[in-house]
């Protein structure tokens, strides 16, 4: 392994950990479906990832580098996606806030409930030209003249995605062995009500952000 990766994975991993949507969404998702809902979460996050890096590698994400009306387009979609998710988690939390037992049972994890969570974390990601602008600028930095840029990119792509499933994963698994202080009806549905809100800032910061 040459400097070049070590300082690629460097990189990639504190980004990985740094708060943002994606650790906003899986908390979400943990305390109120559950540990297996939040894992699938993480794949749609990933996967989502993927999408964008292969089409960065293959520089399809140019076209939307270079038409201002399609990021917009793609931009203000994702955004909305992000505040609908926020404002219902919101409002699950204010509304059960008032009407839900103190000590009430964790709802059940079923089959719809992990194919929704795996579709938020899949279309937060996919409507986000931002995430697709970052692998078109990011990775070009760690291929060296001469090497095959298809193959180095994807290379690339893949070791920061599996980083990123390795931390979602990690970090959804440590918020289940607090299940103990979500226990309380009380506590969950504040925490809902917190994880709503910044979703829905995050989708606000995205809505105004530039190229």
């Amino acid at each position: 392994m040459n400097s070049q990766m070590l300082v690629f994975i460097t990189i990639a991993a504190v980004l990985t950990v740094t708060p943002g949507a994606d650790m906003a969404l899986v908390t979400k998702n943990v305390i109120a479906r559950g540990r297996a809902s939040a894992f699938f979460t993480s794949f749609g996050i990933v996967l989502g990832c993927l999408i964008h890096a292969t089409l960065s590698a293959l520089g399809l994400s140019a076209v939307l580098s270079r038409s201002a009306t399609l990021f917009e387009v793609v931009k203000l979609v994702g955004a909305f996606y992000l505040i609908y998710i926020g404002a219902v988690s919101l409002w699950s939390g204010i509304r059960g806030s008032q009407t839900a037992p103190v000590n009430a049972e964790f709802p059940a994890e079923t089959s719809e409930r992990r194919l929704r969570s795996f579709a938020e974390g899949l279309f937060t990601n996919l409507l986000n030209p931002k995430v697709a602008l970052f692998y078109l600028t990011f990775l070009p930095q760690f291929i060296a003249p001469g090497e095959p840029v298809l193959k180095k990119s994807l290379l690339l792509a893949l070791i920061h995605v599996v980083m990123g499933l390795a931390w979602l994963i990690t970090f959804a698994s440590l918020l289940h062995k607090l299940r103990g202080v979500f226990s309380r009806s009380s506590v969950r549905r504040r925490l809902e009500t917190v994880t709503g809100g910044l979703l829905i800032a995050f989708g606000l910061k995205l809505a105004i952000a530039k190229r």
